[in-house]
């Protein structure tokens, strides 16, 4: 066998790319297949981070972009969502951060609030209510997880009985939530399991608990089947989800498809550049 010249390499290319044709449709139809979305998580948006847009327009905005829900409403924002074909994924609770189920002389005041909220949020169509550990305040953990489950019980059953979730959230006591008790994965997961009711699962908050604990993919798949619903954030800072922060979102979010996720990731970061910009990019990272 003989060399093969560059020059009569090209031409032989060439010739076999001539014998290659594609009609324009196809073409288009491959150009489309490559941009298509994936899809495989459903997104919302966390009101408060955008309370300077009027909530239509943020629901017109969020819809536009591809997202499903706005969320963290209070009840009078219930509905409105439902004007621009999205859903509040996530309704505001019955608590405060830092006056939560921790405490016996919260659990009255709680638990009488519940009982309102669960059967509204149900005929409303919202899925889950988040809901507070509350601050340490000198408790162990040990009893803050005994009261937590002991309070839980008592309204763990008209959740059930109304199909909503109650979502403990995983806050970070070092940066923004100074003395809040549910700080840790294993935490949450022990309420979880001590009060044993398929209606209350965690609220994983990707930024608190990089924060707090990092090793987010790997905690993710050892709790999974303690996990409702997700909020993300930049770390450090709460700022964008992108490049300028520690974390690879794009693989979080792909960890977490693969594991056949059919609940909401909430976008909860507070942007430092224009708004609307910043919600279409983390869209775009989340899109997997």
């Amino acid at each position: 066998m003989r060399d093969i010249s560059r020059r009569e390499a090209v031409g032989g290319i060439g010739a076999l790319a001539a014998t290659i044709t594609l009609s324009p449709r196809s073409l288009l139809a491959r150009s489309a297949t490559a941009v298509a979305p994936a899809s495989r998580l459903k997104q919302s948006v966390s009101r408060w981070c955008y309370g300077r847009i009027p909530l239509d327009d943020l629901c017109e905005a969020a819809k536009s972009i591809g997202y499903k829900s706005v969320e963290l409403l209070d009840e009078a924002d219930w509905q409105v969502p439902k004007k621009h074909s999205l859903e509040c994924a996530m309704a505001n609770g019955f608590g405060t951060i830092p006056v939560g189920f921790n405490r016996p002389d919260n659990h009255d005041k709680l638990v009488a609030g519940a009982e309102v909220m669960i059967p509204k949020a149900a005929a409303a169509g919202v899925p889950n209510i988040v809901v507070f550990s509350g601050n340490r305040a000198g408790l162990s953990d040990g009893e803050g997880i005994a009261n937590c489950i002991a309070g839980l019980r008592r309204v763990t059953p008209t959740a059930e009985r109304h199909g909503v979730t109650l979502c403990l959230e995983m806050l970070n006591s070092k940066v923004d939530h100074k003395d809040y008790q549910a700080d840790h994965t294993a935490w949450g997961v022990r309420v979880v399991q001590g009060v044993g009711s398929p209606r209350l699962k965690l609220l994983y908050d990707i930024y608190h608990m990089q924060i707090m604990e990092g090793d987010v993919i790997a905690t993710i798949r050892a709790n999974f089947q303690h996990i409702a619903h997700f909020h993300t954030g930049g770390v450090p800072g709460r700022a964008e989800i992108d490049e300028t922060q520690e974390l690879n979102y794009r693989r979080v979010m792909q960890a977490i498809a693969e594991l056949g996720y059919t609940g909401f990731v909430g976008q909860e970061f507070v942007p430092k550049r224009d708004a609307l910009t910043s919600l279409k990019q983390a869209y775009e990272i989340c899109d997997v």
